[in-house]
């Protein structure tokens, strides 16, 4: 006993404890979470060695928040890439730290790994433990030489990396500090070459190949389609992997079987599986289904958005589209409505009717803090198609599931027979649209129904090549006994649209981008995604290019976009990656005119039911106005008037909230009034955007009983004035010939 006491006493047990914090489990959590690779564990060893030269012995100021910092990174990441299959961006940076955003993100589950955060707040706690008990007989920090050895061990990774590049995740080769560090010097190094760079592009590349319409394929049938209706099924996050026909289609390693039923409905129909999904986030791929256009390849305002106010092209969506030829159109999803403002943004496309959580009478079968569980909403939407069918108009009906959308959810039998929450959701997803199919099926509707099953975004699969832009699209049709069961060729969400026109042989807009999957083409096709933090691009010609958060770019010979393996053709950077990101800006340009001054409204005259307490920032938010990028050196007014529908005689108390990156950020925004019958509330404000604002979200709470109706919500951003300018107006034109 006394040796344990002179050996916790001594300054050496502070460094053994870092070490083991700092060392010793970031590389068991990487053997823990199957994460093990050479440039990770050298990742690492890099940073865990610099933090402990510059913690041991340090002031506790220093060495609390560092090592809190650090443990949230770890736990953060570790859930992210459970959840979403992706590493943290920069931008997500802000939220990492946020409790409310982590706890939101693991609701009902809590963390996915335990044992690691146990592992680190003991010895954490330890480490300070021992601080305390040392404190009389401070030792000497280390040298600054020996920062020597963590560059050291940095400059090996940089070298390994330009010697023999992986295509393994980058978590697997880095950790979320060392992706920063060395993304901010990438970007430093990328804006010294780009000023002193000869090589800059003279002439911005040609899209044409990306962002036309081409229907020169041959029709896989002789006329029209013999459906009167559509049906599409849109399934949150499911990734082309989880059907059995889509791995052997590419020869995929992997051997898990998450979805076995849908599985075998895709044996039944037409199955695209080298088929791309261009980026994240559910809004993101509705419009590129929807609208026959890339959704950005960024974080910047959604294209959804950015319709509201350019009507012309809304008309070319195929909700519109449609609508103009004789067909009702319905949006019905699980989830409410007012985030990311699809209760707006769904009938700008041209749906007649957009339904969200608030229309379901059944009765859920578990409870889901983002809507409907997946059985009880394929079951309200059986009878959202019974009622159509009642009626002679012929319909479309784009459906979209929540169920497997983290925290996820799932009834306790089937969280007992899975291992975890995630893979459990999917088999309960499984399950609810496979009888859902079968009921349709028995109902006569594939009969007189083209049918489209796909997904919104992937939500990624560890160890699996290119799962975040891995979807599918499965095509039933009355005319199925003409159509192939596999159909070749690269495709993706942007194909939706002119797939759908083609088969009723309708013309098709223009401005629609992409290819029909009822078509065989003789070439290959350009295709571009933004996923998990790459930006992929394939020519048509066997090559796929992938440049990451460093602009560099590899090259890899790959016939199609999704494939289980790719031969490695080098990589570069410079000019050609440049031109490769301006290929993404192009085909991001905005639907609005001007990105400097920029109008969004998000009035809906729908009364909205108020709680009687401000619950979840996001669930229970009243107002649709989420991920908008407010750019640089503008300044943004917020025009709102709201007006009591139904309420107390004691009136509702509202609160608006800003966040950045899912994050609250602190800005001017004044205190709303108290609501009440006879006095609506009317104000305006601003605030200055002195560098751009990205994934700028407002959330608006309510708290109270009744209904409120947001009569005005404006969302302006225009350039502001320098000084110059504004002495300048102030002064008028003649000032300057002023007696005084």
């Amino acid at each position: 006993m006394r040796s344990t006491c002179e050996w916790l006493q001594r300054p050496a047990s502070n460094l053994i404890v870092l070490a083991l914090l700092l060392l010793a489990l970031p590389m068991l959590s990487r053997f823990m979470l199957g994460w093990s690779h050479a440039y990770g564990h050298l990742s690492d060893l890099a940073v865990g060695a610099a933090l402990m030269i510059c913690l041991h012995q340090r002031s506790w100021l220093l060495a609390v928040p560092v090592l809190l910092t650090w443990s949230v990174f770890n736990l953060s990441t570790a859930e992210l890439v459970n959840a979403v299959g992706r590493m943290p961006e920069p931008a997500d940076l802000q939220f990492l730290t946020d409790a409310q955003s982590v706890s939101h993100s693991t609701q009902g589950g809590g963390l996915s790994h335990p044992l690691i955060a146990l592992a680190m707040a003991a010895l954490i706690a330890l480490y300070l433990g021992l601080r305390y008990w040392q404190l009389p007989r401070r030792a000497a920090p280390l040298s600054n030489r020996w920062l020597i050895l963590p560059l050291t061990l940095l400059g090996l990774h940089a070298a390994l990396q330009l010697a023999k590049p992986s295509e393994a995740d980058q978590w697997l080769q880095f950790n979320l500090p060392h992706k920063l560090l060395a993304e901010t010097a990438s970007g430093f190094q990328q804006s010294i070459a780009e000023q002193l760079a000869s090589d800059t592009p003279n002439s911005p590349p040609d899209i044409r190949a990306l962002n036309q319409l081409d229907l020169s394929g041959t029709p896989l049938l002789a006329q029209a389609g013999s459906a009167r209706n559509v049906l599409i099924i849109t399934l949150e996050g499911v990734t082309g992997a989880y059907l059995q026909a889509s791995r052997q289609a590419i020869g995929s390693a992997y051997n898990e079987d998450p979805m076995p039923r849908l599985s075998q409905w895709a044996e039944r129909g037409m199955l695209t599986s080298d088929y791309v999904l261009h980026g994240h986030q559910t809004i993101r791929g509705l419009y590129a289904m929807l609208c026959g256009d890339y959704n950005k390849l960024d974080s910047g305002t959604p294209k959804g958005l950015e319709l509201l106010n350019n009507p012309a092209r809304s008309e070319q969506c195929l909700p519109s589209q449609l609508r103009e030829r004789g067909l009702s159109t319905h949006f019905l999803q699980g989830a409410g409505l007012r985030f990311m403002a699809k209760d707006q943004i769904m009938p700008q496309m041209g749906f007649d009717k957009t339904l969200g959580r608030e229309w379901f009478r059944n009765t859920p079968y578990i409870e889901f803090p983002w809507g409907m569980d997946d059985k009880a909403y394929f079951e309200g939407a059986l009878t959202y198609i019974q009622q159509l069918r009642q009626k002679p108009q012929p319909w479309m009906l784009t459906l979209l599931t929540v169920g497997t959308h983290q925290p996820y959810s799932a009834p306790p039998a089937y969280l007992e027979r899975h291992p975890t929450a995630k893979l459990a959701a999917i088999a309960y997803l499984d399950d609810a649209v496979a009888d859902f199919l079968d009921a349709l099926q028995a109902q006569g509707v594939l009969k007189d129904t083209l049918v489209m099953v796909t997904s919104d975004e992937s939500h990624g699969l560890e160890n699996v090549r290119l799962a975040s832009a891995w979807g599918f699209n499965l095509l039933l049709a009355p005319e199925q006994a003409d159509l192939p069961s596999r159909k070749q060729g690269t495709y993706g969400h942007v194909d939706l649209t002119a797939t759908v026109l083609d088969y009723f042989a309708f013309p098709v807009p223009t401005n629609i981008s992409g290819r029909s999957m009822l078509r065989e083409y003789n070439s290959g096709r350009e295709i571009m995604s933004y996923t998990n933090g790459l930006i992929r691009h394939h020519d048509g010609l066997g090559t796929l290019t992938e440049c990451d958060f460093q602009q560099i770019c590899r090259r890899y010979a790959s016939q199609g976009f999704i494939a289980d393996s790719a031969a490695y053709l080098g990589r570069f950077s410079g000019q050609a990656a440049r031109l490769m990101s301006q290929r993404a800006s192009l085909l991001d340009q905005s639907l609005t005119s001007s990105q400097d001054e920029q109008s969004y409204q998000f009035a809906h005259p729908q009364p909205l039911k108020l709680s009687p307490q401000a619950g979840d920032d996001w669930t229970d938010n009243l107002v649709g106005a989420q991920y908008l990028t407010l750019p640089a050196e503008t300044q943004t007014t917020v025009t709102l008037k709201i007006r009591a529908v139904r309420a107390d005689p004691d009136g509702a108390r509202l609160h608006l909230k800003t966040k950045e990156y899912d994050r609250d950020v602190a800005l001017p925004i004044p205190v709303l009034p108290l609501l009440t019958r006879d006095k609506p509330i009317e104000l305006s404000f601003s605030f200055d955007n002195p560098e751009a604002r990205k994934a700028f979200s407002f959330h608006l709470l309510g708290e109270g009983s009744g209904a409120i109706e947001i009569v005005d919500f404006t969302v302006r951003s225009t350039p502001l004035q320098s000084d110059e300018n504004l002495l300048a107006a102030q002064e008028g034109p003649d000032s300057e010939l002023a007696v005084p």
